[in-house]
C-alpha cells in the first residue's frame, strides 16, 4: 500500500548548529523565556529538550535565585537524558552536575526513594532525577511549602491530567497553588488518548508556551531528506504481514501488539520466537549484551536482534543497558518491543518504525513515529508503519474493526497537519494585496484579532485539531458521507465550543476558520504555473490568489486519507467499512439540517426530483434524510 504521507525535507542543517553557549535552535528558543515561573515546552522528540532543561534550570538556580531543581521522567530509562553533562565548554556559564545519590532513577524501592527525596527537599543537595511515581509518592509525604523556591520539571508532561483522578495531576495543582515553584513541562506531544485535557485552562493559561514544530525540526536535518507514513492491512494472524513487511536491511524498531489487544495472540514470548524464525535460524545469544543473533534466510546474512519483550528484569536491563552503548549502526539491526522502546528512547540509526495493531493515543503513535526520526548519517529517510487488522463482515467484532481502521487514519491526518510546514494566513482585502513569504491570502478570512485567540492559534491549533480528529462524530464523517460544509461549519465549531466554551460567537468563528483553513491547506496538492501556484481542493486545481473561505469551507479536509485507503482495499473490505458507519451514522441536527436546505433546492432543481435518503450516494442520502428532518419538524409545528 502506497504511504498516506510523504514528506520531503530540506537538510538545511538549521535545527542542528549551535550558537556560541552552545544551544541549538529550540534550546536558545526556550532559553529565552528562561524568566517564566512557569513555562510548557513543546517540541519533537530528539530536538534537544532535556539538554534545554539543564540551561534552564541552572540559569534559575545561578541567576534567579531558587534553591533546588528536580526533574521527574516517567519511567528509570529516561533518567539517562538528565545524567551529568559538561556544558561550560561550550560556551555555557556551568555544567550539569547530577550527584549520584540524587539519581533516584536507580534500582531500589519506592520506600527508600521517598525518603532519599525527602533528604534532599531538607538538605544542601541542588538537582535530583526521580520518576513520576517516585514524585508522587514522595509529594504525599511532604508540604508543598517545601518546593518554594524550588525549579520542578516534568518530562513527558502529557502523562499529567487534569482528571481529579490523576494523582501526577492534581499533585501539580497544589503545587501551583500552595507553593511559589517554578515549573517548567516538557512534551513531544501535548495529546492525550483519552481527550481529557491535560491542564484545567485556567491553570494552561499561567503558562509561557515554547513551540518548535515538527517540521522545523525535521526540516533542519543534516542527512534525514524524507519521511513515510504508511498502513498495511492484513488477514488473519498478524505474523503472516510482518513477514511481508519486515525488511531487515533497514535498521528497524518492531513494536509487536499488547496482549490485552484483539491483535494478540496472547502469547507474546511465542510471537517474538516467531518473528526469529521468520527471519532465519537464531545462531545464539551474547551473555553480555543479551543480543540475539539470526543467520537470515536466503543469503546468510547475520541478524543482530534485541529482544525487549522478555519478563526477566535482569535479562531485559542488560538489554536496555547494551542499547545505551549503541555507537555504530552495524551494532544492532533489530528491536523487537511491546511497551518499550518509545518516549525517550534513542537509537539514531533507526530507519524503520514497525507497529502492529491500532495505537489508543495520538502522543503513542507521535512517540513511535519519533524513534525513527533521529538524523544520522545511516538513512536518508525514515518510515513508520502501521499493521492494522482489514475488517471482516463475517467477524462479530466487525465495528471495532472499522473503528480501529479510522481512528488510524485519523492519527495520520493528524501527522500530515503536524509534519507540513506552517502557513500565515492573511485577509486578501482586493485584487493587489499580495501574499508575503509564508503567507496565503484568503478572501472574506478572519484573523484572530486578540492575544487569546494569536495564542491559540500559533501554539495549539494541532492540538485543537487532535481533540477535534478523535471525536466519534468526526470519525464518521471522514469517509466523505458527510457534507464538507457540514463537516466545517456544524461539527467543528461545536467541538470548539467544547474545547473553549468561553469564546464568543465572533472568536468562535475566528477560530473555526483558522483551523478549516489549516487542516484543508496543509493536506491540499500544490502546483506552480510559472509564476502563479495552484492548490488541489475538491479534485481540481484552483489559483492560490483566487482562495475564498466560502471555497474553503466546501472541501472535506480530511478526504483525501480515505481516498487513498479506497484504492487500496478490496471492494467487499470498502463495503464492510461503509456498512459499519452507515449503522452508526450520527442522528440529523437541526444546524445540519438548515445548512442542507439551499442544497437540496440545487438538487431538486437540477435532478428535477428531490434527493432520496435511500440513494447510493452517501451525500444524496445525507440530503434526502435532511429533508425527512424538516418536513417531519414542519408537522411537528403545525405548518
Amino acid at each position: 500500500m502506497p504511504n498516506l504521507i510523504e514528506v520531503t525535507y530540506g537538510q538545511t542543517g538549521q535545527s542542528t548548529k549551535v550558537n556560541e553557549l552552545g544551544m541549538r535552535e529550540m534550546q536558545e528558543r526556550a532559553f529565552e523565556s528562561r524568566d517564566h515561573q512557569y513555562l510548557l515546552l513543546k517540541a519533537p522528540p530528539a530536538s534537544g529538550k532535556s539538554r534545554a532543561l539543564m540551561y534552564l534550570a541552572l540559569d534559575k538556580l545561578r541567576n534567579q535565585g531558587l534553591r533546588k531543581a528536580i526533574i521527574a521522567v516517567p519511567e528509570r530509562s529516561i533518567a539517562s537524558s538528565f545524567a551529568s553533562t559538561p556544558l561550560a565548554s561550550e560556551g555555557f556559564f556551568a555544567d550539569w552536575v547530577v550527584e549520584p545519590q540524587y539519581n533516584l532513577c536507580s534500582p531500589g524501592g519506592d520506600q527508600g526513594k521517598v525518603k532519599a527525596f525527602t533528604d534532599f527537599m531538607n538538605g544542601p543537595g541542588e538537582v535530583l532525577v526521580c520518576t513520576h511515581a517516585t514524585l508522587r509518592f514522595a509529594f504525599e509525604a511532604i508540604e508543598e511549602e517545601l518546593f518554594n523556591e524550588c525549579l520542578l520539571a516534568i518530562d513527558e508532561f502529557h502523562h499529567v491530567s487534569a482528571d481529579a483522578e490523576n494523582k501526577l495531576g492534581v499533585m501539580l495543582r497544589n503545587v501551583m497553588h500552595k507553593s511559589s515553584a517554578h515549573i517548567v513541562a516538557m512534551t513531544g506531544s501535548y495529546f492525550r488518548g483519552d481527550s481529557v485535557p491535560v491542564l484545567l485552562p485556567d491553570d494552561e493559561a499561567r503558562f509561557a508556551k515554547v513551540t518548535y514544530n515538527y517540521y522545523e525540526q525535521l526540516n533542519g536535518y543534516t542527512w534525514l531528506k524524507s519521511l513515510g507514513i504508511g498502513y498495511h492491512f492484513y488477514k488473519g494472524r498478524y505474523l503472516s504481514a510482518v513477514a511481508e513487511v519486515l525488511d531487515t536491511d533497514k535498521k528497524t524498531i518492531l513494536h509487536i501488539p499488547s496482549v490485552q489487544s484483539g491483535e494478540s495472540t496472547k502469547r507474546k514470548h511465542e510471537e517474538v520466537d516467531a518473528i526469529l524464525d521468520g527471519i532465519g535460524v537464531v545462531q545464539g545469544q551474547d551473555p553480555a549484551t543479551g543480543v540475539i543473533t539470526v543467520r537470515r534466510h536466503g543469503d546468510g546474512k547475520l541478524i543482530r536482534i534485541a529482544d525487549l519483550v522478555q519478563d526477566a528484569v535482569v535479562e531485559r536491563d542488560r538489554v536496555v543497558n547494551f542499547l545505551r552503548q549503541v555507537r555504530r549502526a552495524d551494532d544492532l539491526d533489530l528491536i523487537i518491543a511491546l511497551g518499550m522502546a518509545k518516549e525517550g528512547f534513542d537509537w539514531r540509526f533507526c530507519e524503520h518504525s514497525l507497529t502492529v495493531g491500532y495505537r489508543g493515543s495520538l502522543t503513542e503513535i507521535i512517540q513511535i513515529i519519533g524513534r525513527c526520526t533521529r538524523d544520522s548519517e545511516n538513512k536518508s529517510h525514515a518510515q513508520f508503519t502501521n499493521l492494522i487488522a482489514q475488517p471482516d463482515a463475517n467477524d462479530d467484532l466487525v465495528k471495532v474493526a472499522v473503528n480501529n481502521m479510522l481512528k488510524a487514519i485519523t492519527c495520520s491526518l493528524l501527522m500530515e497537519q503536524v509534519l507540513a510546514p506552517n502557513f500565515k494566513f492573511k485577509t486578501k482585502l482586493d485584487d493587489d494585496d499580495k501574499a508575503g513569504p509564508g503567507e496565503i491570502k484568503i478572501a472574506g478570512f478572519k484573523e484572530p484579532d486578540t492575544q487569546r485567540l494569536k495564542g491559540i492559534v500559533e501554539s495549539d491549533l494541532n492540538d485543537l485539531k487532535a481533540m477535534i480528529l478523535q471525536d466519534d462524530a468526526m470519525l464518521k464523517a471522514i469517509p466523505g458521507n458527510i457534507d464538507p460544509e457540514v463537516i466545517n461549519k456544524v461539527l467543528i465549531p461545536k467541538l470548539i465550543k467544547i474545547r473553549y466554551p468561553d469564546l464568543s460567537d465572533d472568536e468562535l468563528e475566528t477560530l473555526r476558520q483558522n483551523v478549516v483553513a489549516d487542516s484543508v491547506l496543509k493536506s491540499g496538492e500544490f502546483k506552480e504555473d510559472g509564476d502563479q501556484r495552484f492548490i488541489k481542493m475538491a479534485g481540481k486545481f484552483v489559483n492560490i490568489d483566487d482562495l475564498h473561505i466560502d471555497l474553503i469551507d466546501q472541501v472535506n479536509p480530511f478526504q483525501a486519507a480515505f481516498e487513498i485507503l479506497s484504492k487500496s482495499v478490496t471492494a467487499s473490505v470498502l463495503k464492510t467499512i461503509q456498512e459499519a458507519i452507515e449503522v452508526t451514522r450520527m442522528a440529523m441536527s437541526p444546524e445540519e439540517a438548515v445548512l442542507l436546505w439551499p442544497k437540496i433546492k440545487d438538487f431538486t432543481r437540477v435532478n428535477g426530483r428531490p434527493p432520496s435518503h435511500q440513494s447510493i450516494d452517501a451525500i444524496e442520502a445525507r440530503m434526502g434524510e435532511a429533508l425527512i428532518y424538516l418536513r417531519n419538524q414542519r408537522r411537528q409545528q403545525g405548518v
